[in-house]
């Protein structure tokens, strides 16, 4: 049996990729510091798993889930991790990844983000394990100079949060250089939403959280008295910020194509996303027509250095993993609300 290393395993993005793999007989080990996440999302993984294997054919293998508390910017305790397990692969979530907070400590991020990286690395190099699926962003190609985006396009960032992943992506670039057995597989993401259909995974932060689709279904059940819009004079069609939104399963499930259609050595580069934009106000309208009222908002000042547009290309992804994204926004805030409307009865 396959054994994958899943950082940031108890995560949104995390969690929803451990559920698939562990469906498609992969050993799962989690290692993560829950500095934004929690130890009982590991118990509502297996949940999913049990039910799931229930309804499934009877020769289906489901995999092993092991939790192992640990950050990775502490190097014993990661060596201890690796000399303990065999690994077939690592799938690299784990880091900070809220743009603002990034914007007033980038250091806290460079440290964490870049420190933890390196020692997962090293590591790694140290073990002969020689595959890496990395959780980059679509915030590596910064205010991108036309649309969708492609894989190829120039590269920049306007955030610390944004730079932390464009360092890393060339600091694994410059590993697979130095080793030629090493395979590196860059996923580049549009912005993750939705939940799984059982509800019992979601993102799930410490305190309020930084990402727009949990904050407006907060408004939409009178948990939050409003939504802070900031800026509506971008050149977009409403004037609010456009980006990509992907149902976060369909993104659990490009890093299952990337970890096994991808075998060569080297670097492997893909947008994952649905190619499609949607602005700020059109993702409320969304919430409203799911929630069946109108939902508060005001708008502020733009955010410093935000972008006003961005969404990807997935051409490469569709060729070369065999994947595209298939749930619709309408169904990831049908997911949400449901979730958070049982959640407040």
């Amino acid at each position: 049996m396959k054994k994958i290393l899943v950082t940031g395993g108890t995560g949104y993005i995390g969690s929803h990729t451990c559920v698939e793999l562990l469906m498609r007989g992969y050993d799962v080990v989690v290692v993560d510091n829950l500095v934004n996440s929690k130890k009982k999302t590991i118990d509502k993984i297996r949940q999913i798993v049990e039910m799931n294997a229930k309804l499934s054919p009877k020769s289906q293998k489901i995999g092993s889930l092991e939790f192992i508390e640990c950050n990775l910017c502490n190097e014993k305790a990661l060596e201890h991790v690796f000399r303990t397990h065999k690994f077939e692969a690592v799938i690299h979530f784990a880091g900070l990844k809220s743009v603002t907070e990034s914007a007033s400590q980038p250091v806290l991020y460079y440290k964490n983000n870049i420190g933890g990286t390196l020692n997962l690395i090293e590591q790694m190099l140290a073990s002969d394990v020689r595959k890496i699926i990395f959780s980059s962003s679509a915030a590596v190609y910064g205010h991108p100079h036309k649309l969708p985006v492609l894989e190829n396009f120039p590269l920049s960032s306007s955030t610390p949060y944004g730079t932390t992943k464009l360092y890393l992506e060339r600091i694994l670039t410059d590993i697979a250089s130095a080793n030629p057995k090493f395979s590196v597989v860059l996923l580049r993401y549009a912005n993750p939403i939705g939940i799984h259909e059982s509800g019992l995974i979601k993102e799930d932060p410490h305190g309020i959280p930084s990402n727009l689709a949990p904050c407006i279904a907060q408004v939409a059940v009178g948990l939050r008295p409003e939504l802070i819009i900031y800026g509506n004079d971008y050149k977009t069609a409403d004037g609010t910020a456009v980006r990509d939104y992907i149902h976060v399963v369909d993104l659990a499930l490009g890093h299952i194509a990337a970890l096994e259609k991808i075998k060569d050595a080297g670097v492997h580069i893909f947008n994952l996303g649905t190619g499609r934009g949607t602005s700020v106000l059109e993702l409320l309208r969304a919430f409203e027509k799911s929630c069946g009222k109108s939902i508060s908002y005001k708008i502020a000042a733009r955010r410093e250095l935000e972008v006003g547009e961005c969404y990807v290309s997935c051409d490469k992804a569709k060729r070369m993993l065999d994947w595209v994204a298939t749930k619709s926004i309408d169904e990831a805030v049908e997911s949400i609300m449901k979730h958070i409307n049982q959640k407040t009865r």
